[in-house]
């Protein structure tokens, strides 16, 4: 199988149907407790629900779900004795999400399923929460009897004694120092048998720009984020009291690695997050399908001293080669320096999001899928005006560390009728695979974690994909409705005011602007806010007064410095609109913001 072979799949961007599951017993408490352990019965998880927790597997494969509502769960890791440990997050990205508030105790948190029913029924929280300052974390590790566990700038170290599943002694710091700031403050890792301690830092920007996600702006050069972010670095697990430096970088060119794993020769990988905003920062060089469409996400082999490219480049699917970033003299065509970068394993469609990865290497899963890479994509948002993509589990058969043919998507249908960041019902988020080879994928929106196991009765010789997911309303957070689905403003202009000076056909035209440019990347479709931009539909205005002129300012400058948020606005959104189409959306924000009598 060739590379080119390898990387030719074609996306799915259905939606899909989430069904009611039953509901479990939640014991929650601030502070750890020594907890008697039963093992987990061998036959644990023989019944699955009917409708998969209301997502789609490939054929032979069943979920049940194991948790839910446990917070923004990222990262997993499952015990020897089948004790799942999560860590979630309450970071400023979900600042604005309307389940952003963390649950009460801390943001560990240890699942057990002691009735062999494949649902938790025992859920402890430990470590600290909310009330010391604490926001949580995504990096999570068993090494050596110990759980380790990113919480703020940190990494740290609980000591597990026997016959309990949760810490009962303050951890050991084993690192501190990590930055925070920027578009990617996480910090997730992963340990190998060595106790080699691998970190990802992500950058702090999209790509190295004088100012951050702005039109035009260049590239700093050279790029001396490289000096502390955008890399992985390497710790020992076993010291504590380490500092953060430059001085352990891995490897480097990395915009954010989130998923790491080990085969079974010891070789690293991970995933890398393709950078945003090809077309809305270089409009002029890239059509809105290039935008779309590119660049690739992957997956890469770590050795120490690897280079990635990022910034200076990326990888372009269509090219299947590096090519120069436009904020370094790039055209989307000129190679230049990054001939010499490392080239991924494998690579798959843009802006979908890889925010975990898992080398199967059990036995339950059959033959064909032993040895290969899972990888949970999060779900895009920067393919807007475009049909947005991801929010599934995909399948990439591997040997002997290189593709050994096209990836599948193995679970689909997590984000139900809305593949958007703010209305999602679920997204992808980390993986684990469990002592009886059960693969576990968590989601960061609603805190939901499935157990999905192979109960097919005959030998399978080839992966397959999953099942498009049905069409339709998500029963789980929507009623049912017509079969072309309902589109979230239909018929709200004949309720929506008119702002002074203007016509209802100027509102008419901005809500037209509004639902195909890249406004509804960030704000939603519905303009109600998501993780990166904010509600327009509220009575809060973080700049301006709310009148259409201060609307039209923000509009026509953008926000380089946000108040509130993680990521700047470009002018215009990163469109290109006239001063009578910037008028006309600022007419239809207004419009919303007055809609029902709401004064701002």
């Amino acid at each position: 199988m060739t590379f080119d072979a390898a990387i030719r799949s074609a996306p799915r961007q259905l939606a899909a149907v989430t069904l009611p599951v039953v509901g479990m017993l939640l014991v929650s408490v601030a502070s750890a407790t020594a907890q008697d352990v039963r093992n987990t019965p061998a036959n644990a998880g023989n019944a699955c629900a009917g409708d998969n927790g209301g997502i789609t597997l490939s054929p032979g494969f069943c979920a049940t779900v194991f948790a839910d509502n446990v917070g923004h769960a990222r990262h997993m890791v499952v015990a020897p004795n089948g004790v799942v440990y999560v860590n979630t997050w309450s970071g400023r990205y979900y600042a604005n999400t309307d389940n952003a508030k963390a649950p009460d105790g801390g943001f560990l948190l240890a699942l057990q399923d002691t009735t062999g029913s494949g649902r938790a029924d025992k859920v402890v929280r430990f470590g600290p929460g909310v009330e010391s300052g604490n926001a949580g974390g995504t990096g999570i590790a068993l090494y050596n009897g110990a759980l380790f566990a990113e919480t703020n700038d940190r990494i740290v170290r609980y000591a597990l004694p026997p016959r309990v599943i949760t810490p009962t002694s303050p951890p050991d710091v084993v690192v501190s120092g990590l930055p925070l700031t920027g578009d990617h403050p996480m910090h997730p890792f992963k340990i190998d048998a060595q106790g080699g301690l691998f970190v990802d830092l992500g950058s702090a920007t999209n790509a190295c720009q004088h100012q951050n996600r702005i039109p035009n702006s260049p590239g700093i050069q050279p790029c001396t984020e490289l000096e502390t972010r955008a890399g992985i670095w390497r710790y020992d697990a076993n010291r504590t009291g380490q500092q953060f430096s430059p001085a352990e970088r891995f490897v480097t060119g990395l915009r954010n690695g989130e998923g790491v794993a080990f085969d079974s020769e010891g070789r690293i990988f991970a995933t890398q997050h393709g950078r945003d905003q090809l077309r809305e920062n270089w409009p002029a060089l890239f059509t809105a399908e290039q935008g779309e469409n590119e660049p690739a996400e992957e997956l890469v082999q770590l050795e120490r001293g690897a280079d990635f490219g990022w910034p200076y480049c990326y990888f372009d699917l269509s090219q299947q080669k590096r090519v120069l970033a436009p904020e370094y003299g790039g055209d989307g065509k000129a190679i230049g320096p990054c001939a010499d970068k490392r080239a991924p394993v494998a690579a798959f469609p843009a802006h979908w999001a890889p925010n975990d990865l898992a080398l199967y290497q059990a036995q339950q899963f059959p033959a064909p899928y032993r040895g290969g890479a899972f990888i949970a994509f999060h779900g895009s948002w920067n393919r807007a005006p475009a049909p947005q993509g991801g929010y599934n589990v995909v399948f990439q058969p591997l040997a002997d560390g290189r593709p050994s043919g096209n990836y599948v998507v193995f679970a689909d249908g997590f984000a139900g009728a809305s593949k958007e960041p703010g209305r999602a019902a679920h997204r992808p988020s980390g993986l684990a695979v469990g002592p009886d080879g059960a693969l576990y994928v968590s989601d960061d929106q609603r805190g939901r974690i499935w157990r999905i196991m192979f109960r097919g009765g005959t030998a399978v010789t080839a992966i397959a994909p999953a099942p498009a997911p049905a069409a339709g309303g998500n029963a789980s957070t929507a009623t049912a409705g017509p079969p072309e689905g309902l589109h979230p403003d239909a018929g709200a202009l004949a309720a929506l005011p008119t702002p002074p000076g203007a016509t209802p056909s100027d509102v008419a035209l901005g809500q037209n602007i509004y639902a195909g440019g890249t406004c509804a990347g960030c704000h939603g479709s519905d303009a109600k806010g998501t993780p990166l931009g904010p509600d327009l539909t509220s009575s809060k205005w973080l700049w301006g007064d709310g009148s259409v002129q201060s609307i039209a300012k923000v509009i026509t400058e953008g926000v380089p410095n946000p108040k509130e948020f993680r990521s700047p606005m470009p002018p215009m959104g990163g469109a290109q609109l006239s001063p009578s189409e910037v008028s006309a959306v600022a007419d239809y924000i207004w419009a919303l913001s007055h809609r029902s009598g709401k004064a701002r």
